[in-house]
């Protein structure tokens, strides 16, 4: 195994790991524990802020290597791990900036900072991941923390039950992805992607079974992080139950990491097998979409709603991962539509946090009449909602038309092509359903009670901050774009890698 030290990764790491670790030190030696919420919240944003700009400088200033399908290194800095890290870094800077108001006048304000750091090292860490046991330790650095995050709540009986379901869900997934390496070692004699999955390309028939079952286990291990059907069962009790900040961080943060790691893994293994599992992912994508939208027509809380239409982009994004070896724009369609998800689910979340801390409610109902009562607030919940149903010109209808568009050029090699384009667009059409049953309370009915409620101030500054990326990458998509595009890996130069 191989590790640069003065790789972007590494760089990182230490910058989020050395202030996640210290905020509960300096916590536990102030007299005054638990009431500095905002000071902990302003120490975890500069650590974010400087890890970010870090790694937009490198990119700018192209130190970043080109995107890599394989590396000698366990970590590879490269194009396609700096996009998803952009990505996530993002997230969790707005979900701590808005946990400035959301969590003020809480307990244990230290810790939940502290956590949210160490989970971005993890998700960090899986984007840059070229080894599978560097991946597995970098998802359980993920993982872990967000269980306690999930039962932040301690006294609520429902984020009890959340975390409970999430834990055993995610330890689940977990042990899937070690039976995985493991047969993925026992038969290649290495842990390094590039090379586990070189040494399958030419294994003896008889050993095949066993490489194809370690890529049906990554896909189902990833699968529970990613929100796919059949694999979804936890995931609209523990948006629920979380606090509204954590489902923001779950549905987009760690959920796009799982992203990353599957196309690392399954995806390029694919390739390098040869394995011809395109129409599966297809026909998953399918029931992916279709469960979550119908599912969440029938919710009466914006969480859960939230959740299940989280669960619908996934089949978005699983579209351009199952046309990948037929479609140049394919992983470029499903990157450009995870950056994008990323800041539209994060402002919705964000939104119903900033709802929650004025009504103390998720509700439906107390939503009516929210057009002039939290005005920022109303008109950011819009937005996300039109933006996740691809409504142009906001950023997801661009994102959702690469996907779609390389679906139908697919056509020249698989019939079922045109089909998932079809059923992405009728399945967005399905979730104008609820996007605009939830804006037509907002703005159209009234309420018991129509007075104006104050907004919090640090979430509305992040609310205005997601409304101006969605809207700037709807009308000017090509730059971001440009950047999916550049951060996929060149699938020619894998195959020729895997012969060699």
């Amino acid at each position: 195994m191989v590790v640069d030290l003065g790789s972007t990764p590494i760089i990182v790491t230490i910058v989020l790991g050395v202030v996640g670790l210290a905020i509960p030190v300096v916590d536990a030696v102030k007299k005054e524990r638990g009431h500095n919420n905002r000071l902990y919240s302003a120490i975890a944003f500069g650590a974010l802020v400087v890890s970010l700009g870090f790694i937009v400088f490198r990119v700018i200033s192209g130190e970043v290597i080109p995107a890599v399908a394989f590396s000698e290194d366990v970590l590879a800095d490269d194009m396609f791990g700096s996009f998803f890290a952009i990505a996530l870094l993002i997230v969790s800077l707005m979900v701590t900036l808005s946990s400035w108001d959301y969590m003020k006048g809480k307990a244990n304000p230290a810790s939940y900072y502290s956590l949210i750091l160490l989970s971005t090292v993890g998700m960090v860490l899986i984007a840059y991941s070229t080894d599978l046991l560097m991946l597995f330790v970098s998802w359980e650095l993920m993982s872990l923390p967000t269980y306690a995050l999930a039962a932040f709540s301690k006294r609520d009986p429902i984020s009890n039950e959340a975390a409970i379901k999430y834990f055993m869900f995610g330890a689940l997934s977990s042990g899937i992805l070690v039976v995985a390496i493991g047969f993925v070692y026992g038969i290649t004699g290495t842990t390094n992607i590039g090379e586990s999955i070189r040494a399958m390309a030419s294994l003896d028939q008889e050993l095949m079974p066993v490489a194809v079952l370690a890529i049906a286990l990554f896909i189902a291990g990833f699968g529970f992080k990613m929100g796919l059907v059949p694999f979804h069962m936890w995931l609209p009790d523990t948006y629920e139950g979380s606090p509204t900040t954590i489902a923001a961080l779950l549905a987009a943060g760690t959920k796009k990491a799982g992203f990353a790691a599957a196309i690392r893994v399954i995806v390029l293994g694919m390739f390098a097998l040869n394995l011809d599992w395109t129409l599966t992912l297809g026909v998953l994508a399918i029931f992916t979409m279709t469960l979550g939208n119908l599912a969440a027509l029938i919710q009466r809380s914006l969480p859960r709603i939230l959740a299940y239409s989280s669960i619908a982009q996934a089949g978005y994004i699983l579209i351009g991962i199952a046309i990948a070896p037929y479609s140049d724009q394919a992983l470029s369609g499903s990157l450009f539509h995870i950056f994008n998800h990323a800041v539209m689910k994060s402002t919705g979340f964000i939104a119903a946090a900033a709802v929650a801390t004025a009504l103390a409610s998720y509700g439906l109902e107390r939503y009516r009449g929210l057009g002039i009562r939290m005005p920022i607030t109303a008109v950011a919940l819009a937005i996300s909602m039109l933006a996740l149903a691809g409504v142009p010109p906001l950023s997801g209808f661009w994102s959702k038309l690469v996907i779609f568009g390389a679906a139908i050029n697919s056509s020249a090699y698989v019939w079922w092509g045109p089909y998932l384009a079809i059923a992405g667009v009728l399945n967005s059409a399905l979730s104008l359903g609820y996007y605009a049953w939830i804006i037509r309370k907002m703005y159209m009915e009234e309420g018991p009670d129509m007075s104006k409620l104050k907004e919090p101030k640090m979430i509305i500054s992040v609310l205005l901050f997601g409304i101006v990326l969605m809207v700037a990458f709807g009308v000017w998509h090509a730059p971001l774009l440009e950047f999916a595009t550049n951060s996929v890996p060149n699938l020619t130069n894998l195959v020729n890698f895997t012969n060699n």
